[in-house]
């Protein structure tokens, strides 16, 4: 039974009533097969086009399946104002972690356990924002670097002033400000 029928308590008519050839009597048959005939050409052109356009998407896309107790790195460049971790721009992490899989929630989703750090955050997540864990030292970021505040968000502080400057640029004085940021070294100051 239909949706609409367990509604309305009777069947659905279309305009044409091209659905239901039953009881009713069309002053014109031709009207209605030509009309259904046209209807199935569409919905055999649309069917023929979907199925077309995901084939094309389906050679991009790779199956990745992750078991439970695996370790995974988390995407974070979706997060806004939280993707920087210390670092502008291009060279900002894309991932942190790694954090281990605690179970899978359906076909296409993992739970994870995150630190207490990340809380506020939803702990399921899409396999697309997971990536494979191997064991490499220099991929581990610590979440105590990153000090996130209680609205996700990341701020940086200056600590010293390592050099300053005065340029003369079109008849007006510039001063220009070397500035060293905190958990940075003296190599990354801006």
């Amino acid at each position: 039974m239909a949706l609409y029928e367990a509604l309305y308590g009777r069947k659905c008519r279309t305009p044409v009533c091209w659905a239901e050839v039953g009881q009713k009597l069309l002053p014109m048959p031709d009207l209605l097969k030509g009309t259904t005939y046209k209807v199935k050409l569409i919905f055999d052109r649309l069917r023929a086009a979907s199925d077309r356009q995901k084939s094309y998407a389906d050679l991009k896309r790779k199956e990745v399946e992750f078991s439970v107790g695996e370790k995974v790195f988390l995407k974070v460049s979706p997060w806004n104002k939280v993707m920087r971790f210390g670092r502008k721009g291009k060279l900002s992490p894309r991932y942190i972690g790694p954090y281990k899989i605690v179970k899978r929630v359906g076909p296409v989703a993992y739970q994870l356990r995150l630190p207490s750090e990340l809380e506020k955050i939803h702990d399921v997540f899409h396999v697309s924002m997971l990536r494979k864990y191997r064991l490499d030292p220099s991929h581990v970021i610590p979440v105590e670097e990153i000090e996130l505040n209680p609205d996700l968000t990341y701020e940086e502080e200056p600590v010293e002033i390592l050099a300053s400057d005065s340029k003369v640029l079109r008849g007006r004085s510039i001063e220009l400000v070397k500035v060293r940021w905190q958990r940075r070294g003296v190599d990354e100051a801006t």
